[in-house]
């Protein structure tokens, strides 16, 4: 058992590690709540059961049909916690907080085991829940209205979940003078806002960023906005008197579909983020690039990357056939110029395919392990 600023919990035990699953970092989003900044999680007394996952965010995802379903719950704001039995040295050890991906609509921090990380490298492993979609990331003046940015709320998560490290990383054997901030893909995108948000300064001491350019721009305000209004006619609610009391009564299983991508049916494929970070704002002032250009960003060590092979779960995820000649069209697509280089370093036949992997899966064909290499 550890105990908390907010209570007692209890975890289990495997092998070389002790481990900690959703133990809430915030008050739930929800209700009233829904689209407001986090807030510290209620006390309780006792034992708190930490031995199972907490509900993912609200999402969209797919059943075994590949017929598209919402999954999750609002009361999702939970951190899973991974530590060593046995560290092999004195002292408090160092911590790294995981942000994942899933272009800012998809995923949980559940998903990530950090065994391997906290037994190789005598560290203390924090996954982070954080908002998806429009609930983290919904844009609208009627929001700004109440005082605070709307279109952070996601990030505004990441930043709590960063704090109760720093109160509570010393009752899991972790120093919180030594945290690293680590994402992939979208993750890695929210580790270059936290680089530059203002706020989020002091909260971690070194951060990496895994396949994930804090080049790119993210979304600026006015385009954001534009979205939300999009989003909030999709909802039903631009006539309403009160936008944001209509929002919040809006049942979840109804808005999360409309609000997956107002640009974009719920059953199309996603090509770019459809939603995520907003410059342009309080939290948020400028271009994380910009920050970091000028100077104003947190000046840590900071660590950058690739994910190996990860071209292979795009790939699977197409829920489709995809042949030697789609594999090249789509090469052509993505480099452009390049394309015959990279067709030339990377054919189709010159690799095995995912399906291997996944014989119940139906995607792939030729070109899966060539596109995998793409990474």
């Amino acid at each position: 058992m550890v105990r908390l600023d907010s209570g007692t919990v209890r975890g289990k035990t495997d092998a070389d590690v002790i481990r900690f699953s959703g133990i809430p970092y915030a008050a739930p989003p929800v209700g009233d709540r829904r689209w407001t900044a986090p807030r510290p999680p209620r006390p309780w007394t006792g034992v708190r059961d930490a031995t199972a996952p907490a509900p993912i965010c609200p999402q969209t995802g797919r059943d075994e049909q590949f017929n598209p379903v919402v999954m999750g719950a609002e009361d999702c704001l939970y951190v899973n916690v991974v530590a060593p039995t046995r560290p092999s040295r004195p002292g408090r050890l160092p911590v790294i907080v995981w942000l994942h991906g899933g272009s800012f609509a998809s995923g949980a921090g559940s998903q990530y085991d950090g065994a391997r990380l906290v037994t190789s490298g005598d560290v203390v492993v924090v996954t982070v829940n954080y908002r998806l979609g429009a609930l983290g990331f919904l844009s609208s003046a009627a929001l700004d209205a109440e005082g605070v940015d709307s279109g952070s709320y996601g990030l505004l998560d990441q930043a709590e979940a960063l704090r109760w490290v720093r109160r509570n990383a010393s009752a899991f054997g972790g120093d919180p003078r030594q945290v690293t901030l680590a994402g992939q893909s979208a993750g890695a995108r929210a580790v270059c806002a936290q680089l530059a948000a203002p706020t989020s300064r002091g909260l971690f001491q070194r951060a990496i960023v895994q396949s994930g350019a804090c080049a790119n721009p993210v979304m600026t305000k006015a385009d954001a906005e534009r979205k939300g209004v999009q989003a909030i006619e999709q909802a039903g609610c631009a006539n309403a008197a009160d936008i944001a009391s209509c929002l919040r009564q809006t049942a979840m299983a109804k808005l999360v579909p409309v609000l997956a991508d107002p640009n974009r049916p719920v059953t199309s494929e996603r090509r770019d983020d459809p939603w995520g970070p907003v410059a342009g704002t309080r939290w948020l002032p400028q271009q994380p690039i910009d920050a970091i250009r000028q100077g104003s960003a947190a000046g840590v060590p900071l660590l950058i990357g690739s994910t190996h092979d990860e071209m292979s779960g795009f790939v699977l995820s197409r829920h489709h056939d995809l042949t030697a000649e789609g594999y090249a069209a789509q090469v052509r697509a993505t480099f452009g110029d390049r394309a015959q280089d990279v067709l030339r370093e990377y054919p189709a036949d010159g690799f095995a395919t995912p399906r291997s992997h996944c014989p119940q899966c139906s995607p792939t064909g030729a070109a899966g392990s060539a596109a995998a290499r793409l990474s």
